[in-house]
Order: C-alpha cells, then sequence, then structure tokens
C-alpha cells in the first residue's frame, strides 16, 4: 500500500511540470497575441505619418484625416493593452510629438527633421511591441520571420521610401550647399530602401519555406508580386546616378504604400491564425493532461480499495448448516437429519436388528 500511495509522488510531480509548462506556453501566446493586435494598429498610424510629411513638406499644415484615425485607434488599444505591453509611456511621447508636428516652422528641412523624430520613435515603439509581448522570441520558424517582416521591415520601408520621396521632391528646389546635402541623403534614402526590401523579401519568403499554415503561401503570392512591381517603379523614378522623376515617384509611392498595406495585412492575419491554432492545440493539451491525472488518480485508488475489499470477503465465517424450527441440524451434503451422536460411523444397526432368523426363533418358542 505504501508503494502505492508513493506512485503519487512523481505521478503528482511530473503532471505539475507538465501543466506549469502549459500554462507558460498559454500566457506567451497569448501575450503574443496582444502584440500582434498592437502591431495591427501601427501600421495604418505609420502609413498616416508617411502622408503627413509628404504633404506639410508641399506647405499643408492640417494633418490628414488618416492620421487622426489612427491615433485614436492605437489610443484605444494602448488603454487595454499597454500595461501588459509596456508601452503606455512610449505611446504618450510620440502621441505628444505627432500633436506638435503640424505647429513646427524653420522650413522644409526642420518639418522633415520633425516627422523624421516622429517616425523614429514610431519604429521604437514596434520594437517594444516585439520585445515586451515576446514575439521576437517566438520559437516557430513561420511566426518568427513574420514578425520579422510585418514588426521590422514593413514599417521601416514605409518610412524609407517616404524619406526618399521626400528627399527627391525637397531637390527639385534646393540650392547650392543645400542641394548637395540632400542630393548625398537622398542617395542613403535609395540604398537603404532597397536594403529594407531585400530584408522583407528574404523574411517572408522563410516564413513560407518553413509554414505549417496551408494559406500562407497563396495569401502572399498576390500581395508580394504587387509590392515588388511598386519597388521597382520607385526605383525607376529615384534614378540612382541621376535626376530623380518625382512625377514617377509619386506616382509609385502610391501604389506602393497600397501594396504595403495589403501585405501587412496578409500578415498578420496569418500570423493570428497561427498564434490561434498554437493556443487551441495548448488547451487541448491542457484536457489530455487533466485526463491522465484523473486516471492515474483513479488507478491509484483502486489500488488502494480492491485488496481490503478482498481481505473483508476473506474474513467473512462461512455457513456450515442451519436450524430449522422443530428440526435438528440437517447434513446438507446429504440434506437428511444428522446423527443425534457419534459419527457417521454410528450408522451401522444394533446386534440382532437385521437378524433374519429372529423371526423363526420366536415362532419355535411359542
Amino acid at each position: 500500500m505504501i508503494l502505492t500511495v508513493l506512485v503519487l509522488v512523481p505521478t503528482a510531480v511530473l503532471f505539475g511540470r507538465v501543466w506549469q509548462q502549459n500554462s507558460d506556453q498559454r500566457a506567451q501566446t497569448d501575450l503574443e497575441r496582444e502584440g500582434v493586435q498592437y502591431i495591427t494598429a501601427l501600421a495604418p498610424l505609420v502609413s498616416a505619418l508617411a502622408e503627413s510629411q509628404s504633404s506639410a513638406l508641399q506647405g499643408v499644415t492640417a494633418p490628414p484625416d488618416s492620421l487622426a484615425t489612427a491615433i485614436s485607434r492605437v489610443s484605444a488599444l494602448d488603454a487595454s493593452l499597454g500595461d501588459d505591453l509596456k508601452t503606455k509611456e512610449r505611446w504618450a511621447d510620440l502621441q505628444d510629438k505627432i500633436t506638435k508636428l503640424p505647429k513646427t516652422t524653420g522650413g522644409q528641412l526642420a518639418i522633415l527633421q520633425a516627422h523624421i523624430e516622429a517616425t523614429d520613435l514610431t519604429l521604437a515603439l514596434y520594437s517594444a511591441v516585439r520585445r515586451n509581448s515576446e514575439l521576437a522570441r517566438d520559437p516557430d520558424s513561420d511566426v518568427s520571420n513574420l514578425q520579422q517582416a510585418v514588426a521590422v521591415d514593413m514599417p521601416t520601408t514605409v518610412v524609407l521610401v517616404s524619406r526618399m520621396a521626400d528627399y527627391a521632391q525637397a531637390l527639385q528646389t534646393a540650392t547650392g550647399a543645400t542641394q548637395a546635402t540632400l542630393g548625398i541623403q537622398f542617395g542613403q534614402e535609395v540604398l537603404a530602401v532597397q536594403d529594407s526590401v531585400n530584408s522583407l523579401t528574404e523574411s517572408l519568403q522563410a516564413a513560407v519555406d518553413n509554414t505549417k499554415s496551408s494559406t500562407l503561401s497563396g495569401g502572399l503570392v498576390t500581395t508580394l508580386d504587387s509590392f515588388r512591381r511598386g519597388v521597382e517603379s520607385m526605383t525607376r523614378g529615384a534614378n540612382p546616378g541621376g535626376t530623380p522623376n518625382v512625377a514617377t515617384m509619386s506616382t509609385a509611392q502610391t501604389a506602393l504604400q497600397t501594396a504595403l498595406n495589403a501585405l501587412a495585412g496578409v500578415t498578420l492575419k496569418e500570423m493570428d491564425k497561427l498564434l490561434a491554432n498554437r493556443a487551441d492545440s495548448l488547451s487541448y493539451r491542457r484536457i489530455e493532461a487533466l485526463l491522465a491525472g484523473a486516471v492515474a488518480i483513479l488507478l491509484v485508488l483502486g489500488a488502494l480499495v480492491l485488496p481490503v475489499i478482498a481481505r473483508r470477503r476473506e474474513s467473512e465465517p462461512e455457513s456450515t448448516g442451519f436450524t430449522g424450527p422443530g428440526e435438528s441440524t440437517r447434513d446438507i451434503a446429504a440434506n437428511r437429519p444428522a446423527p443425534p451422536y457419534g459419527g457417521q460411523y454410528d450408522l451401522t444397526p444394533a446386534y440382532g436388528d437385521n437378524d433374519p432368523t429372529r423371526r423363526e426363533r420366536s415362532g419355535a418358542i411359542r
């Protein structure tokens, strides 16, 4: 019995470890899904900031409507998820920076620099969400590559493409040393865009090559092709080594921005789907662990109770006969009265009881 009870000790330890591991994985998966929600809200924000930057450099002081909508959405999400993702302070600083953009003065370079600071803070917020939601540490290759693409490569590409186009626009009116400085910066942005596009393509390709999803490859094909065409058009308009074609770049930028938004939507949807499937799998494993623990307990209880029942049955006295009213004890085996005294050997008749000559002798005497 003691050994049977001791079996529960390693079983309980193993069950506790499995349960704790499952709980940790569930908590991490839930936190990662919150990160995906936050990044989903940040994608329109970075696009709206790019639009705001371009319109401000063209002399439009009022921010676009898309910026106010994006800010409202991120604010609502930060209010519910900010504590878990530790983003409240960062978002407060970024929001304050964004609200001050329309008040920036000092010419195009000052306006451009103010927007660059805002977009840099936005990229830093992306990094904080990746880190605090543990998306950057995801163990699955497909999710890891997708989060790299959607939280690093895509927003960086949006920002760099916007800066490249705006530097090209500023070059049209700049003169002297300012033009030379802007020309150098423009060339650096062109190279940075190319590097960012290559990194994005590699991340998406790696995700497709190692994914468990049956829909990821098909979902990315169309949007990725549109994105590549937009990059090619943007590069032609930039005309590295020559004079950029602002009109061509402006058209390509619009198409590229649309393609990036669609690509981000597909990628985020696939990430959430993969994480949701993982959460379902962990819930199923938890049920399995509970059932296994219940079976182990029942087996141990059975091993303890059954011997006790068997011993009780063995200790009960067996009945060898019964006594009815008005009769002697009966021999159960023969179904006849037991002899009043002696044993089975007392059944021998007394001398003379069965003497065949007894009757004849009686007659002779008479």
